[in-house]
């Protein structure tokens, strides 16, 4: 207990610095997850109707954004940005990094979704003069959201990971307020284990809200 006794007492004066980290990771994340899953669900669209000018551009789109490491888009939503009169906050551009990239991804979740659905279902509905929004409200979107969810989940997960690259930019998230405080004390191994553990919680709260919705989707039996 004596081990125990001073992380505890450190981890009680710094509680409201955690806390603040841990509030700027979770904005962050959720964010990104957000923004960057409704841009992924357009970006899925485009790849699966587009004409074929406009699935070039969104197929060079997601190639680009996907091979591209997510630091280097941090630091260039921050400084490059900046060059061109884009004027961006740390806040700012970090959830604009994030997003973007977010989106590359669930784009290409959305395509597989969509394009694992049978085309007679596409066919039927426009037979009963349903008009394509309709078509993707009530017969698209329902079965490829069940068929992409465990990865949409994985995805959301990294942006929660993703989100501690964030402190090169200046952004004071959970990370960086975990560096902040082993410089006053030193217990490295104690609040690294503690933010990786905070780290744990959010990702399995997305994974059980991921398990929920996979729920509230299922086709009954």
């Amino acid at each position: 207990m004596a081990s125990i006794s001073p992380f505890l007492d450190q981890l009680w004066i710094a509680r409201f610095v955690i806390l603040k980290g841990l509030g700027a990771t979770v904005s962050i994340s959720l964010l990104a997850i957000i923004v960057g899953s409704l841009l992924g669900v357009l970006v899925g669209l485009a790849l699966v109707y587009g004409n074929r000018i406009l699935r070039l551009i969104v197929r060079a789109y997601t190639d680009f954004i996907r091979g591209t490491p997510v630091l280097v888009l941090v630091l260039a939503s921050y400084y490059v940005l900046s060059t061109v009169g884009i004027e961006l906050g740390p806040f700012q551009a970090g959830v604009l990094a994030l997003a973007v990239f977010c989106s590359s991804h669930v784009g290409e979740i959305v395509r597989g979704g969509l394009q694992a659905i049978p085309v007679g279902q596409t066919e039927a509905a426009k037979a009963i003069g349903l008009t394509f929004g309709q078509t993707f409200a009530y017969v698209l979107w329902p079965q490829a959201l069940r068929q992409f969810l465990p990865a949409w989940v994985n995805t959301a997960a990294e942006m929660v990971k993703a989100s501690t690259l964030l402190s090169v930019i200046g952004v004071a998230e959970l990370l960086l307020r975990t560096q902040e405080i082993i410089s006053r004390n030193f217990m490295s191994l104690q609040f690294y284990f503690f933010a990786g553990l905070l780290y744990f919680v959010i990702n399995y709260g997305i994974e059980r809200f991921g398990k929920y919705v996979e729920r509230k989707t299922a086709v009954p039996s």
